[in-house]
């Protein structure tokens, strides 16, 4: 048992003994299923403190002949599967953390400049192998592919090959393009066809970005690729599932619909919603809902990348903070944190990190939930975004007004919004009116899922917000007007039946119509409760 090399299971023994572990083993039967067959190498990426090191630690003390588990999985879901005992401690286990490796060649950097981060994963790696094959291995090995391959020429053993934060490199260094080269190349020798097709059992790596794009040339194409825009098989164990969370909210009397309202939005196609693992976790141990992301790295990276300067970028982030989904291109993002050609780049990123979910179906990226939400308001607030700021903080005071069917307030509070933002983005069409009153209604959010441009048969209702499980609050349907009436805004909604697309809802509902006059810049605001 080493470090590197048939590792034990005491770190999953940790996990499996705390108080709140939710069991994830039947990620084990995918696993698996992938050994034996064509291309067993799994590439699971997905945002920090979505359980990613507790995912390769069970695999680890699930595969590893350097431990003995079987007592470890009893009770757990894959011990009730026919296979479990066939792949069960079995295996020789390389296993890499690879931003922990990093740090430490760091130290070992400034006794000796001379180290290579590289060369020291090796060099690490290939010490354990040497007292556990030393008629194989040679002092002046220094490829660790081809000390495998070599020990597999003679002995015929394979090895499954672990590897966690396989991305921290090209996030701690991003600007060192020769490390990351050298890196790339490492990752070719072991996962890039022969001979490490002979010693190469199977792959399961993990990171934050997928893949690095080297276009034709990319040194891992040939892994699985599971992401946050495209999960796969691999959703069910991205995050806890509704189930999982409603599971734990029961055991811990907490409650479930201020848990939905903190933790949920991102959802995968078949699974369903998913939640962040670490915020259920601290909120269920604390007793308390808040923020539990705005410490990390990633939220200091989120203010420099929502500053950047591309074209749409802010337009971008600010309608996706009144609650809208906004269509995005995925395919373009390079998969790394320096090749930026577009907001589309940016907004691919942030998906990725979890700052925003994706609708694999629609293509349209948004906001997840109130955690993610107070993390972005933290950012632009710091950033100098003085007037959306300003728009947020008047929206509960315009929220609890339309509600209360006061017209005159919502016409008055909206004129003050749109005036005071057009500094920062020109509103002059209808279209770009929406924008602002989608802001405008950002404290809506909280309580309501928007949809904007809602099909209803006979057209489209401009903005719908539709009150979310938790809440008691009767549903929006807003409809905008330029430089006509905001009468002709209500009488629209129906005559176009708009509210019959709405026909499973069975809560009370609101018509609102808004309408903006050009030449003296006054708003008009209609309410009526509708009348089935």
């Amino acid at each position: 048992m080493g470090i590197y090399l048939n590792p034990g299971n005491e770190q999953f023994a940790v996990s499996v003994n705390s108080e709140l572990y939710v069991d994830k083993t039947e990620l084990i039967k995918y696993t698996n299923s992938r050994i034996g067959k064509d291309r067993p190498l799994i590439c699971s990426s997905r945002p920090r403190r979505f359980g990613k090191t507790m995912a390769v630690t069970m695999l680890a003390a699930y595969y590893s002949r350097g431990c003995h588990s079987e007592k470890l999985f009893a009770g757990f879901k894959i011990s009730q599967n026919e296979f479990f005992k066939v792949h069960l401690n079995k295996h020789n286990v390389i296993f890499l953390d690879i931003q922990w490796m990093y740090g430490n060649a760091l130290e070992e950097m400034k006794r000796n400049p001379a180290v290579k981060v590289v060369s020291y994963i090796q060099e690490e790696v290939i010490a354990e192998l040497k007292m556990e094959y030393p008629k194989y291995v040679r002092d002046t090995d220094i490829s660790l592919p081809s000390v495998l391959a070599k020990i597999n020429a003679f002995t015929k053993e394979q090895f499954i090959i672990i590897i966690d934060e396989w991305d921290s490199l090209f996030r701690e260094d991003k600007n060192n393009e020769k490390l990351q080269m050298e890196y790339i190349n490492l990752l070719r020798g072991l996962f890039k066809g022969t001979p490490s097709g002979a010693f190469l059992k199977m792959a399961y790596i993990t990171g934050i970005l997928p893949i690095k794009k080297y276009g034709t040339q990319s040194a891992l194409n040939n892994f699985r690729e599971h992401t946050m825009v495209s999960a796969r098989q691999m959703a069910e164990y991205v995050g806890f599932t509704e189930t999982e969370v409603k599971t734990l909210c029961r055991e811990y009397d907490m409650p479930f619909k201020e848990m939905q309202r903190w933790y949920d939005g991102y959802y995968f196609d078949k699974i369903g919603h998913i939640y962040s693992p670490n915020s259920v976790i601290e909120a269920v141990d604390s007793r308390e809902f808040g923020n539990y992301w705005s410490g990390t790295e990633t939220y200091e990276s989120l203010m420099t990348y929502i500053a950047m300067d591309f074209k749409g970028l802010r337009q971008l982030i600010v309608d996706m903070l009144g609650g809208s989904r906004c269509s995005i291109d995925v395919e373009s993002f390079q998969n790394d944190i320096t090749s930026f050609n577009s907001a589309d780049d940016v907004i691919t990123l942030l998906i990725h990190m979890g700052y925003l979910a994706y609708d694999h179906k629609t293509k349209e990226v948004f906001v997840p939930n109130e955690e993610v939400r107070s993390v972005f308001l933290r950012a632009v607030k710091n950033d100098g975004w003085d007037d959306v700021i300003k728009a947020i903080n008047a929206s509960e005071a315009l929220l609890k007004a339309t509600l209360s069917m006061d017209e005159r307030a919502v016409a008055q509070m909206i004129q003050e919004i749109h005036m005071k933002n057009t500094s920062s983005i020109v509103y002059n069409n209808e279209i770009s009116l929406s924008s602002v009153i989608a802001l405008a209604y950002y404290s809506a959010c909280k309580d309501y899922t928007f949809i904007r441009e809602m099909p209803t048969g006979n057209g489209f209702a401009d903005m719908v917000f539709l009150p979310k499980r938790a809440s008691l609050n009767p549903a929006l349907v807003l409809e905008l007007k330029w430089d006509k009436s905001a009468e002709g805004a209500i009488s629209q909604i129906k005559s176009n039946k708009y509210v019959a697309a709405l026909k499973e809802y069975k809560g009370n509902i609101l018509l609102v119509g808004i309408n903006y006059e050009k030449k003296n810049k006054k708003h008009q605001c209609r309410i009526e409760k509708y009348q089935v």
